[in-house]
């Protein structure tokens, strides 16, 4: 199976899964004007599956090193698998409630309340499974993130006094699954060898840890959509079936999970030679790629008072300050 071996490459590839996690919400934003939230969530879930076997029976099954992905389903053990299933159950429920707040509060400001959070405690988290990398540089990183989010919450609050429209909700929805999303990468690196060239029996190498996060997401899928159904459908919502929806609109949605299933990939392969926290820490700076997203693209600040932009300006400067004494910390 194809790995990396090199910390400046698994650098790169964390800034993949960066852009990755940090786009796959403008396909919410394309297809929810015109589609349910509740089908766009199905299709993306979907496409989280497809991109896990593709790559679990491509990149997954060819080289000399590793495991190929049949023979590795074949010999884990059921603690394995489960690791990997509660993951996805774990990152299904706290990414609904964040696709919720993206519905009430906009690009934004979701995801850097939300992702920013569960950036600061997976960090952490990870860290405490592989402790790879200078501590105090991680903490000095995770502060400025820290901070970072609350200029975010006061740019909102700015653009709340202009804007009758601005729901609180949003901002309690993001927290909250800003707060369990921080778990999911903990769970599926405890289901994975640490050594990807040479993984150790019963454990899974990236590849099928994947694909059995992706069953876990699709498998718990039904038992959260009423989370959707009750915070985040429209009126018109129930009058409009699966098969009501365009192909092309499935295709976007589909596509949205692809694209984020690409940035967990790009992460798990490259926690080999970054460590959990670093991985998991560069990946989740994906957040200054959705502002810049809900700004620029979206207007989600426009007619916001000038306090909003500044407050906005601050938060980059202080998330790319973060990143940067992340990727310094090894």
């Amino acid at each position: 199976m194809f790995i990396i071996s090199h910390y400046p490459l698994a650098v790169v590839v964390c800034f993949v899964t960066m852009l990755c996690w940090g786009s796959w919400a403008n396909t919410q934003k394309l297809t929810t004007q015109s589609v349910p939230t509740t089908i766009f969530y199905r299709d993306y879930t979907y496409g989280i599956l497809i991109l896990s076997l593709l790559l679990a029976f491509t990149l997954g099954s060819f080289g000399t090193q590793g495991r190929s992905f049949l023979v590795d389903v074949k010999q884990a053990d059921r603690q394995s698998i489960l690791y990997a299933l509660v993951g996805g159950f774990v990152f299904n429920i706290a990414n609904m409630l964040i696709v919720v707040g993206i519905e009430l509060a906009g690009l934004s400001v979701a995801m850097p309340v939300g992702i920013g959070l569960a950036l600061i405690l997976g960090v952490i988290v990870n860290y405490i499974l592989s402790p790879i990398g200078n501590l105090s540089l991680l903490l000095a990183g995770v502060f400025a993130i820290f901070l970072a989010i609350v200029f975010s919450a006061l740019a909102y609050r700015s653009k709340a006094t202009t804007d009758a429209s601005v729901n609180t909700r949003g901002i309690v929805a993001s927290l909250v699954g800003g707060f369990l999303m921080s778990f999911f990468f903990y769970f599926v690196a405890r289901a994975m060898a640490p050594d990807f060239a040479q993984p150790g029996r019963g454990l899974l190498t990236p590849y099928t840890a994947l694909v059995l996060f992706a069953i876990g997401v699709v498998s718990s899928t039904p038992l959260f959509l009423p989370v959707l159904r009750r915070f985040a459908s429209k009126p018109a919502d129930g009058e409009i079936d699966y098969r009501d929806v365009s192909r092309r609109n499935h295709r976007i949605g589909m596509l949205g999970g692809m694209v984020w299933c690409l940035g967990l990939a790009s992460s798990l392969l490259a926690s080999g030679e970054a460590g959990y926290a670093i991985s998991y820490g560069l990946g989740q700076g994906a957040t200054i790629v959705a502002v810049l997203w809900g700004v620029f693209i979206w207007n989600e600040f426009r007619g916001a008072p000038a306090a909003s932009s500044r407050y906005l300006t601050l938060m980059g400067l202080f998330y790319v300050l973060g990143l940067a004494l992340i990727i310094y910390a090894k």
